[in-house]
C-alpha cells in the first residue's frame, strides 16, 4: 500500500511507459524470490509485487488513456477497447494461464513454483513489446514539482470535484467487497469440507465475467446508454447476490455430514456468486470508461493510486479479522458496500453532466501562487 502508492503516482511525472517498464522488471524480480525458501526474500518479493499491482492498476491505463487521445481516436473506442480488454485479459487469458499452469505442475512435474518462472518469461517478451513499440507520455512533467506536490495536487482534485471523490469511494467499496469475495467463496461453498472441483469452479466465474464484459462493451457502444445510469442497477444486483449466503443459512437446512459433494445450498450459492462475477465483468470497462472521463490527464496515475489507499486498509482489515466473524457477517458487510455503491453512483449519475468546479490549470495556478517567493 506505501510503496506501490508511492511508485505508482511517480508515472505521471516520470512517464507511463517507463512504469510500465518498472512493473514487469518488478514483477519479474517478485516471481525470481518464489525460489527461495528464506522469509525474509519472500517478504521483499511480496513488497516487489504490491509495487508491481499499483503499477498495473494504473500506469497502463493512464498511458492507453493518454495515447487514445493523443493521437485524435474516436472516445467511443476507448469503451470498446476497455470491454475487450477485461473479455481477452482478465476472462479468457486468466482461464488459459490457470490451466498452462496446472499444466506445468502437474503434467509436467515442473514443480510448485513453474508457474512463476513462466510468468517471468511472458513479462519479459510484454516488456520488449512495450520497449520497441510504444511511445512515452506523462501526465504533469513540470520540473519543479516534487512528489509531496505532486500529492498535494491530487488530493485538491478529489476534494474540489465530487465527481472524482465519488468515483474513488464507488471503486474503494466495490473492489473492497470484491477482494473480500475471493478469500471467502471457497469456505462458503464447502463449509463442511465438502469436495467441490475449485479448478471448474474457477473457470465459470471466469466465463460469468466474461460474459458481464460482453454485455458492458454493448452496453458501452451505446450513445443513448450511459455507465452512470445502468452502474446503478449493477451494484444493487450484485448486492442481492451476495446476501445468498445469508439467505440460505436461515431458510436451507446445510447438512452437518463431513465431505461429500456440494450441497443445495451450496449451488444456490454457486448461483449467486456467478452473478456477482458477471457483475464484476460489466465493473471493469464502466469504471474505466468513467475514470477517463472524470479523472484530469495530470495526476491520472497519481490520483487512480490515491483510490486504492482506503482499499487496501479496507483489506487488511477484513483478513486480519476473518476468523473474527461468521462468514455470512462478512458478506452482509459486503452487501450493505456494495448497496452504498449504488447510492454513490445514483448521485454521481445526477451530476454527471456538471461543469467542474475548478480545472487541473486553474489548481496548478492556485499552487505557484502559494509557493514562498525567493527574495535575493
Amino acid at each position: 500500500m506505501l510503496f506501490g502508492t508511492i511508485v505508482g503516482s511517480l508515472a505521471d511525472k516520470q512517464g507511463r511507459k517507463r512504469a510500465c517498464v518498472t512493473y514487469c522488471i518488478t514483477y519479474i524480480l517478485s516471481c525470481i524470490t518464489k525460489h527461495s525458501p528464506q522469509y525474509r526474500i519472500l517478504m521483499v518479493g511480496r513488497i516487489l509485487g504490491g509495487i508491481a499491482t499499483s503499477l498495473l492498476f494504473s500506469a497502463f491505463e493512464s498511458w492507453l488513456v493518454a495515447e487514445h487521445f493523443k493521437r485524435g481516436f474516436d472516445q467511443q473506442w476507448l469503451s470498446l477497447t476497455f470491454s475487450k480488454a477485461i473479455f481477452l485479459g482478465n476472462g479468457l487469458v486468466a482461464i488459459i494461464s490457470g490451466l498452462f499452469g496446472n499444466f506445468l505442475v502437474d503434467s509436467m512435474n515442473l514443480g510448485p513454483v513453474s508457474p512463476f518462472d513462466a510468468a517471468a518469461i511472458f513479462l519479459s517478451i510484454g516488456m520488449a513489446v512495450i520497449l520497441s513499440s510504444w511511445t512515452e507520455n506523462y501526465g504533469d512533467a513540470s520540473e519543479n514539482k516534487d512528489l509531496l506536490t505532486q500529492f498535494k495536487g491530487a488530493a485538491v482534485a478529489i476534494a474540489s470535484d465530487e465527481k472524482i471523490a465519488l468515483l474513488g469511494a464507488i471503486q474503494s467499496l466495490f473492489e473492497g467487497s470484491m477482494y473480500t469475495f475471493v478469500f471467502l467463496w471457497t469456505p462458503a461453498l464447502s463449509p463442511n469440507d465438502e469436495d467441490i472441483p475449485h479448478g471448474f469452479i474457477f473457470a465459470t466465474f471466469m466465463l460469468a465475467s466474461m460474459l458481464g464484459s460482453s454485455i458492458a462493451s454493448r452496453l458501452l457502444s451505446r450513445n443513448s446508454i450511459k455507465a452512470e445510469c445502468y452502474m446503478q442497477l449493477v451494484f444493487v444486483i450484485s448486492s442481492a447476490s451476495l446476501l445468498l449466503p445469508i439467505l440460505t443459512n436461515f431458510l436451507v437446512t446445510t447438512p452437518k455430514v463431513k465431505g461429500g459433494g456440494i450441497s443445495f445450498a451450496g449451488c444456490l450459492q454457486l448461483l449467486g456468486f456467478c452473478t456477482f462475477e458477471g457483475c464484476v465483468g460489466l465493473f471493469w470497462p464502466s469504471i474505466m470508461k468513467m475514470r477517463s472521463q472524470y479523472i484530469p490527464e495530470e495526476a491520472r496515475s497519481t490520483i487512480m493510486n490515491f483510490f486504492r489507499i482506503p482499499l487496501n486498509i479496507f483489506v487488511c482489515i477484513v483478513l486480519y479479522n476473518v476468523n473474527a466473524f461468521p462468514i455470512t457477517v462478512m458478506f452482509g458487510m459486503c452487501s450493505i458496500f456494495l448497496l452504498v455503491a449504488s447510492i454513490l453512483q445514483r448521485r454521481l449519475s445526477a451530476i454527471a453532466d456538471k461543469p467542474k468546479t475548478e480545472d487541473w490549470a486553474m489548481m496548478k495556478e492556485m499552487d505557484r501562487e502559494d509557493e514562498p517567493l525567493n527574495v535575493a
